[in-house]
């Protein structure tokens, strides 16, 4: 299985490009998902279809889900949500309130995780596009794994025996429930699933993350400092796609002052970012919804070669430890 994560900061095409390539991959062959974990999904939106928390076929190698995290929570996490809403009910909030507080913050992320590990396993899709959020939640994504397995390998096993006693013991004199032996379970079972995330995220050969970048100064600078995170968390940046460019000889004075304007900044951005490879997509006249635009987008950025192929199985920025110091290099 080949995953590929498009991130970027917001606004700058994510998801027209990931439903490109999308389509692309489809095209050649590919069994391809594209899969949303942005809360505000606009995968649907860029297809020009509906979707809804099941994946849905939507052309010939081609199935998309955006995922909505109240369905998630009903079937992979029944007992936790159950248990907290019991919790919140507790401390007297009641009905919906309960059940939409019981959906913890992050959950998308490890949802999105949890597909990712099961189509790996069940070698489902030969492709799989991850269109996501902004890039202050990517990074919380990838490096959920690494995170959660800090804080479970500390706590867990510690609270799971302070529970064991508390439920014989002050857990029949205090009026709040404690969580049952199967919540326990579920999400131990969940701790667990993190170490497999974490095995396929760091799979160069296997998983690559793509930046997606305007030629702009704040842009630039959100992707600088993405680019610097994610590989500090031993994620495989591979490829800066710079998208929205104004194509030379453009007519118009306001066209050639965007043009001159953005030939600084993709100057500056060869200078941050070589060696690494750089796909360039060029300004539209309209907006990229539809096959037809998402396809001319695809020719843009791939022209006759393979979207899914991998350009780099090692960014060219990584850090190495030392006794007291990390060094970039």
């Amino acid at each position: 299985m080949r995953l590929i994560i498009d991130t970027g900061k917001g606004g700058v095409g994510k998801t027209s490009v990931s439903v490109a390539t999308a389509k692309r991959c489809a095209d050649m062959g590919y069994r391809t998902i594209i899969m949303s974990t942005d809360a505000a999904h606009s995968v649907a939106d860029s297809m020009d279809i509906e979707l809804t928390g099941e994946i849905t076929n939507i052309l010939p190698n081609l199935d998309a889900l955006e995922i909505d995290i109240v369905h998630e929570m009903k079937i992979r996490w029944n007992d936790i949500q159950a248990y907290i809403s019991e919790f919140m009910e507790s401390q007297g909030i009641t009905g919906l309130s309960a059940e939409e507080m019981a959906i913890l913050p992050g959950m998308e992320l490890i949802a999105a995780l949890m597909y990712v590990i099961d189509f790996d396993k069940h070698d489902r899709y030969d492709v799989v596009i991850m269109d996501t959020a902004p890039t202050a939640e990517t990074l919380r994504l990838l490096s959920f794994p690494d995170v959660s397995s800090w804080y479970a390998e500390k706590l867990f096993k510690i609270m799971k025996k302070l529970l064991s006693i508390a439920r014989f013991t002050v857990g029949k004199l205090i009026d709040i429930p404690l969580p049952s032996a199967a919540v326990l379970t579920s999400i131990e079972k969940l701790k667990n699933l993190m170490g497999e995330a974490k095995r396929i995220l760091e799979d160069p050969k296997k998983t690559s993350v793509r930046l997606v970048v305007n030629p702009e100064k704040m842009v630039i600078s959100e992707t600088k400092r993405a680019y610097s995170y994610l590989s500090l968390y031993n994620k495989n940046v591979e490829c800066l796609i710079i998208n929205r460019v104004y194509p030379e000889g453009i007519e118009g004075d306001f066209f050639k002052s965007k043009y001159e304007e953005q030939a600084k900044y993709m100057e500056y951005i060869h200078q941050v970012f070589d060696p690494m490879k750089m796909l360039v997509a060029y300004q539209r006249p309209s907006e990229l919804v539809g096959w037809d635009a998402l396809s001319n987008l695809a020719d843009d950025l791939y022209g006759d070669t393979d979207p899914a192929a991998v350009y780099s199985d090692r960014s060219p920025l990584r850090f190495e430890s030392d006794v007291n110091e990390y060094r970039i290099v």
